[in-house]
Parts: C-alpha cells; sequence; structure tokens
C-alpha cells in the first residue's frame, strides 16, 4: 500500500515538473496581429445618450457603423472615481486611486507608458499623450520613487501641458494626425473634453452636438489609422469614456459627475481590431483598470502594480 503511495507521488510531481503552465494573461500561442494600440477617450458622455440608446442618433457612426466593426461591452465600469484625471490614471496605471482633480498631483503608480518605454527600451516617440485637457499632463509621470520623471512619453496636453491650457478637439484632433504621420508611435491615447466641457455650462444641446462631433472624430481616427500604411489592420483602437454623469433627477443631472451613481459609472469600451470579432457584443462585466492590464499583454510587457485583468475575452 505504501509502496503504491510512493508511486502515487512520484508520478504527480513528474508531471508538475515537466509541464509548462502559462499564466492566462500570456498567452504566446494566439499569436495576435496587434503591433500598435491606440485608446480614444471622449470625456464625460452618459451611456443613455451614447450606446444606451438603442437608435445611437448621437453616435451614429460609433453606433451604427463602428460597433459592427469591433466588439462592444455593454457592461463597462468605472469602479473608482468618477472624475476626469482619477478616470484617466485609473485607464493608464491599471490602479483605482483617489487624485487631486486640478492636475497638480501625479499618479502613485507608473503607467503604462513608462512600462512599455522601460521595457522595449524605446525612444518617448513610440508612446505618446494627446489630450484637449491640459491637466492630462500627469499621466505622463508619477511620483513612485524608483519611476519618478522616467521613461516618460511625449506629450501633447494644450500646446502648453501646464494643466490649465486646453486647446478645441479640433487642435488636437489635427495633432493626432500629425502624430501618425511623423512618428507612428506604438502606444497612444487621446482625450477629446467637448462632451465633458459643454455639459459642465448645463447646455443640453450643446452637450449633444458635442457629442456627434466626438462621434466624427472617432471615425476620422480610425479612418487616420487604416489609412496609415504602417498601421492598417496592425492597430487595437479602444474607444472609451473616463467617466458618465449623473442621471436626470440626481443631484444637478447632467451637468455634473462624481458619485457613484449608476450614471457617473456605467461607461462603454468599443474595440476595434484584426484579432477581436466583429459585430460582437460582450456582457461580461469589465472595467477601466482592465485597459492597460490588457494593452501591456498585447505589446508584450508587464504591469506589476496592475489590478486589472485581460480581457482575455476579446480575442477568443
Amino acid at each position: 500500500m505504501i509502496q503504491r503511495f510512493l508511486l502515487f507521488i512520484s508520478f504527480l510531481l513528474f508531471v508538475f515538473t515537466t509541464t509548462s503552465f502559462q499564466p492566462l494573461d500570456k498567452m504566446p500561442e494566439k499569436k495576435l496581429k496587434t503591433k500598435y494600440v491606440v485608446v480614444l477617450v471622449i470625456d464625460g458622455p452618459r451611456f443613455s445618450e451614447t450606446f444606451g440608446d438603442s437608435t445611437c442618433q448621437y453616435i451614429p457612426k460609433l453606433g451604427r457603423i463602428l460597433k459592427h466593426e469591433g466588439t462592444f461591452y455593454s457592461n463597462f465600469q468605472n469602479n473608482g472615481p468618477t472624475y476626469t484625471i482619477s478616470g484617466h490614471t485609473a485607464m493608464t496605471t491599471g490602479v483605482y486611486q483617489s487624485i487631486s482633480n486640478s492636475g497638480k498631483h501625479l499618479p502613485k503608480n507608473p503607467s503604462m507608458f513608462q512600462y512599455f518605454l522601460k521595457s522595449q527600451n524605446a525612444d518617448k516617440s513610440e508612446a505618446w499623450i494627446i489630450a484637449s485637457k491640459g491637466k492630462l499632463e500627469v499621466l505622463a509621470n508619477t511620483k513612485a520613487k524608483k519611476w519618478w520623471s522616467l521613461y516618460m512619453p511625449s506629450t501633447y496636453c494644450g500646446a502648453k501641458g501646464n494643466g490649465a491650457d486646453y486647446v478645441s478637439d479640433a487642435q488636437t484632433f489635427n495633432k493626432t494626425k500629425a502624430v501618425f504621420a511623423e512618428n507612428t508611435p506604438t502606444l497612444t491615447l487621446i482625450n477629446l473634453l467637448a462632451v465633458d466641457a459643454i455639459a459642465h455650462q448645463n447646455d443640453w444641446n450643446g452637450y449633444l452636438e458635442a457629442l456627434k462631433k466626438c462621434d466624427d472624430y472617432a471615425y476620422q481616427i480610425w479612418n487616420e489609422i487604416q489609412s496609415n500604411p504602417e498601421m492598417k489592420d496592425k492597430t487595437t483602437l479602444f474607444i472609451t469614456n473616463d467617466h458618465g454623469r449623473h442621471l436626470d433627477g440626481r443631484k444637478d443631472g447632467f451637468k455634473s459627475h462624481g458619485d457613484k451613481c449608476e450614471g457617473c459609472k456605467h461607461i462603454s469600451l468599443l474595440v476595434l481590431s484584426p484579432d477581436v470579432i466583429k459585430d460582437r457584443v460582450i456582457d461580461q462585466p469589465a472595467e477601466l483598470i482592465d485597459i492597460s492590464k490588457t494593452i501591456s499583454v498585447l505589446l508584450h510587457f508587464d504591469m506589476p502594480t496592475s489590478k486589472g485583468r485581460y480581457l482575455d475575452e476579446l480575442f477568443l
């Protein structure tokens, strides 16, 4: 009896020492085509005016055209502080953090840009932050001691990037086109501000018009990618939001955001890529911190401080 038991233990040891176990978030056998990643953030729309509206009347290109070209997450959330810098920090570091929305404080953790540039020993031109809001300049750095002011990406956060400098989305779009043409960066984040900025003015009609304009910019950015011979059929584009807005009847409604109500938390994620199934909707929950983790797998670098998960179901 003892001899049989020892033989069984020996067999188990043989299996565990000769079998190679691969973490779920590596999956090299999938041989993905992605070589470039772009994250487009449409700042602050409510889900009820975007994909939550079955007619997609304010986002006709996203909802009626691009959605059928990619995979859409219907249950995508910001489960942290629902402010601009907090939302972008979650997206780029993979960690939810309460951080000043003024643009005067750095994220606690290194970003996907820093991890990527270090791992590839790449020039800063390989990673870009292009934002209409100057305060998003803080996303390029971290206060983590071993990473502070190291491996920082190129930035255009307003013309001056000083935190107070805001530019139009038209200027941001033109800068994006120039960067794609001149640098073809591997990793890019783009922020469009108009929806959030106009909503804060309590201008309902202006808010809806801004949605339509950002919808058109999203479509044009995808077309820019597809017309770029380096990026065409090799680029994954994540189109998402940093936060939503209060629902009607809660506080001051669409004018503001910042709490954990459904209107502020429920946002959207549409992924266009040569590696995803077209015209597919995923109901499985996912969240902002999952974006950078997924990007780290696509571009083959580690993000040990990330709390997000690799969205493996995207690529099945």
